[in-house]
């Protein structure tokens, strides 16, 4: 096969996709790993896809669910200047939520000398704080799934509205002055926004890929954040739509 077939079929499997691993695509057109890798990087360059550690995605499509170990090798220096930003927004004493982001999952190292409660419904974050002692940890269940590696359905939903917590961070796909904040998974859209509404201070952290985009179903309005936690530089119009619904700006 020749590689400009093998590319505009990759194009096609990720169209439908969203997201694939290198291991998978060279099973499927009998190729090494490597000349796999060599397609992504060249789709990459044309602005196609975006690669990640074993595989690679595309952020387009309001239905875009992109497996989670890609998730969490993707912006990592981005998600990373967001977890400190965020860490600087927590006091001891606080109690939190972290939602089953690769986000959150940053965030939650920055936050391990603090005394906290911290609620959440991701397995990962969990995992991460299960062995200190300072942080009280509250475990969000219900049922499992393992795209999010986290607790979801009617029994998470149930569970969050009867708790209360000071701080919330949330992410989602994307945001856009025109849809508010969106997501691609319905299920994950119902607990952020039940968190959102057990929460004082609810915080959206998005790195600089998920602006000015929109996804299937709607958490919030922008205007419900207590913040926008970025490591972008916002243009001039983000920071006066921002200023004008009073919601916090916050870059680090």
């Amino acid at each position: 096969m020749l590689a400009v077939t093998r590319k505009n079929q990759i194009k096609e499997i990720l169209n439908e996709k969203k997201s694939i691993t290198v291991s998978e695509i060279a099973k499927m057109f009998s190729v090494t790993e490597e000349t796999i890798r060599r397609d992504f990087k060249a789709l990459e360059d044309e602005g196609f896809l975006t690669r990640a550690y074993g595989g690679a995605f595309i952020q387009s499509g309001v239905e875009n669910h992109v497996d989670i170990s890609l998730r969490q090798v993707s912006y990592t220096d981005s998600k990373a200047i967001i977890a400190k930003c965020c860490a600087k927004l927590i006091n001891n004493g606080d109690s939190i939520f972290l939602d089953p982001s690769t986000t959150a999952s940053f965030i939650a190292k920055e936050i391990i000398n603090l005394k906290l409660t911290v609620v959440t419904n991701s397995v990962l974050i969990a995992n991460q704080l299960v062995k200190y002692e300072n942080i009280k940890l509250v475990g969000i269940g219900g049922t499992y799934s393992s795209l999010h590696q986290a607790f979801l359905g009617n029994m998470t939903f149930e569970q969050i509205r009867n708790l209360y917590v000071d701080k919330a961070f949330i992410s989602a796909r994307t945001l856009s002055m025109e849809n508010g904040i969106t997501d691609s998974c319905e299920d994950l859209a119902v607990i952020r926004k039940a968190v959102i509404n057990r929460c004082n201070e609810p915080y959206f952290v998005a790195d600089y890929s998920k602006f000015d985009k929109t996804s299937f179903i709607k958490i919030c309005d922008i205007s419900d954040m207590k913040g926008i936690v970025t490591d972008k530089t916002l243009d001039r119009q983000w920071q006066e739509y921002l200023d004008s619904i009073s919601t916090q700006y916050i870059h680090c």
